[in-house]
C-alpha cells in the first residue's frame, strides 16, 4: 500500500505515482474509507445526479483519505430507499427531485446546483450515472426513436447549462447498440455544441479491482483533449468471490448475523433450499433432475439446456458474475454462495460491488439489493477520482492515439460475453473493430 501523503503537485505531475495511487485508492478501499475525511473545501467539487446508494460518491470521498482532492458538493436522486442510504454514509442529504423534471429548464437547473458549489471558479466534476430504465425505445406516431425521451440526452442538456470541467456518465453497454445509439448520438451532439469533447469506452470492472465481471460504457467529457482510464488488472490477478466475501461467518436462509445486520439473506422456502443442496459446491450448476418443473419444460421444448446459470453456485476463485438488482434470488442467475445452501445476504452483495464493509444500506430487503445492483462500484469510482485528477490539472498535452467507440457496437453487447469471459476476445478488440469500420465507412 501507498505511503498517505499530501502531495497533490505530485499525484497530479507524476502519472506514473498517479496510477500507482488510483491502484492504491481501489484494492484498498475499505482501509481508505475507515480513514476518511470529508472537507468544507477541496480542489474539485463534485455534484452526483442519479446518486442512488452513493456508490460513485463513495469512491470520489474516499481519496481524501490520501488526499485532500474532492468536495461531494450535492447529490440528486428520486429514490427515497437510496437517499437514505447515501446520507447515512456519505453524510450528505441528497436532493429528491427527478432528473428528468429538471431536464425541463436547464437553465434553472443549473443556478439551483450552482448554489451547492464552492465557488464557480473551482473545478467541477458532474456525474450522471442515469438508470438504465432511461433508455426504453419510445416511438413518435411516424415510428421513429424519441430522443426527447431519454434520460441520457436530459442529463446532456442540464450538463452544457451547469458548464462542469468533467461529465462523467456510467451505463450498461447496451446504450451503445443499434437500438439505442441515437441517444448517445444525440446527447454527444449537445455536448459538442457547447465546446466538449466526449469519448466512450466499455471497461469490465474486474480490471479495476472489483470482485465481479461487469461490463459498462464509460463517456467523460472535457472541452480540452484528454485520456481515458485504463484497468490495471490482467483477467489472471482479478480479485476473486473468496477475496471478498470469505471472511464473512455462515449464516442460514433469513439468519440475521449477530455482528452485521446487512449480512442477511432471503429466508427460503424448503424447496429452494433443497434445489440449492443439490448444486455441486464452488461453481455447480443446476442438475436437470433439480429445481421447479418448468426448467425441465423449458429444456424440453428447446432440446437442449436451458436457463443453465439459474441456481447456480459462484466460485470461490473467480470475479462474481454481474451483482444486479436481483441478485437476492437464486432463480435469478448464479447467485448462490459457493458451498453454503442459500442465496447472497445484502453484506455478500455490497462486498462484490466493492462497498466498503461497514456501508449500511437502508430500505426493505428487495430496495437494499436493488439499490447494490444499480450502483457504480466504489472501487471503480475511486480509480477514477484519481485518474480525473490528473486530467483536470494536466499541463502536457496528450497522444492522439486511441481507440475510442464512436458508433454502435451492434445489435447487442451482451452476445459478445461469453467469448469476452472465455477470453477469445477482448473489449480492446471490439472497440479496435468498431473504430475501423468507422474510419472505413
Amino acid at each position: 500500500m501507498l505511503p498517505r501523503r499530501d502531495n497533490f503537485a505530485r499525484i497530479v505531475e507524476d502519472e506514473g505515482f498517479r496510477n500507482g495511487l488510483g491502484r492504491d485508492a481501489a484494492l484498498n478501499l475499505d482501509e481508505h474509507w475507515r480513514g476518511l475525511r470529508r472537507f468544507a473545501s477541496a480542489p474539485v467539487d463534485v455534484i452526483d445526479m442519479f446518486s442512488g446508494c452513493g456508490g460513485m460518491s463513495a469512491g470520489f470521498a474516499s481519496v481524501n483519505s490520501i488526499v485532500k482532492s474532492y468536495r461531494i458538493a450535492m447529490a440528486v436522486d428520486i429514490d427515497a430507499d437510496a437517499n437514505e442510504t447515501y446520507a447515512k454514509n456519505i453524510g450528505l442529504q441528497p436532493l429528491a427531485l427527478d432528473v428528468a423534471r429538471l431536464s425541463n429548464n436547464p437553465k434553472k437547473a443549473a443556478d439551483m446546483l450552482a448554489g451547492f458549489r464552492t465557488s464557480m471558479d473551482t473545478p467541477l466534476v458532474l456525474i450522471g450515472c442515469a438508470p438504465c430504465q432511461g433508455f426504453s425505445s419510445h416511438r413518435n406516431a411516424a415510428g421513429q426513436e424519441d430522443l426527447r425521451n431519454s434520460l441520457f440526452v436530459n442529463f446532456a442538456k442540464i450538463a452544457v447549462a451547469v458548464q462542469p470541467d468533467v461529465i462523467v456518465v456510467e451505463n450498461v453497454p447496451e446504450i451503445l447498440s443499434d437500438r439505442y445509439w441515437p441517444l448517445v448520438a444525440e446527447a454527444r451532439r449537445v455536448l459538442a455544441g457547447a465546446g466538449y469533447i466526449s469519448r466512450i469506452a466499455i471497461h469490465d470492472m474486474a480490471e479495476f479491482g472489483v470482485p465481479q465481471h461487469r461490463y459498462r460504457a464509460l463517456l467523460i467529457a472535457m472541452r480540452r483533449p484528454f485520456e481515458m482510464p485504463r484497468g490495471f488488472l490482467k483477467r489472471s490477478d482479478s480479485r476473486t468471490v473468496r477475496d471478498a466475501i470469505g471472511h464473512l461467518p455462515r449464516i442460514r436462509p433469513g439468519e440475521i448475523a449477530n455482528f452485521d445486520q446487512m449480512h442477511v439473506t432471503a429466508n427460503h422456502r424448503p424447496s429452494t433450499v433443497e434445489t440449492i443442496t443439490a448444486v455441486p459446491k464452488n461453481g455447480g450448476s443446476r442438475p436437470w433432475h433439480a429445481g421447479p418443473d418448468c426448467l425441465r419444460r423449458a429444456e424440453a421444448k428447446q432440446g437442449r439446456a436451458a436457463y443453465e446459470d439459474v441456481y447456480g453456485r459462484l466460485w470461490w476463485d473467480r470475479p462474481a458474475i454481474t451483482i444486479t438488482a436481483y441478485a437476492r434470488n437464486p432463480a435469478s442467475g448464479r447467485y448462490v454462495h459457493p458451498e453454503q445452501h442459500r442465496g447472497l445476504s445484502v453484506r455478500e452483495a455490497a462486498l462484490l460491488q466493492s462497498f466498503p464493509g461497514n456501508y449500511e444500506f437502508c430500505g426493505s430487503f428487495d430496495s437494499r439489493f436493488r439499490q447494490i445492483g444499480n450502483a457504480v462500484p466504489p472501487a471503480f469510482a475511486a480509480y477514477l477520482a484519481t485518474h480525473l485528477l490528473g486530467e483536470i490539472f494536466r499541463t502536457n498535452p496528450i497522444s492522439k492515439e486511441h481507440s475510442d467507440i464512436t458508433c454502435s457496437i451492434g445489435p447487442s453487447f451482451s452476445r459478445l460475453i461469453p467469448a469476452l469471459k472465455a477470453g477469445h476476445r477482448t473489449i480492446a478488440d471490439r472497440t479496435k473493430r468498431v473504430s475501423s469500420l468507422t474510419r472505413s465507412a
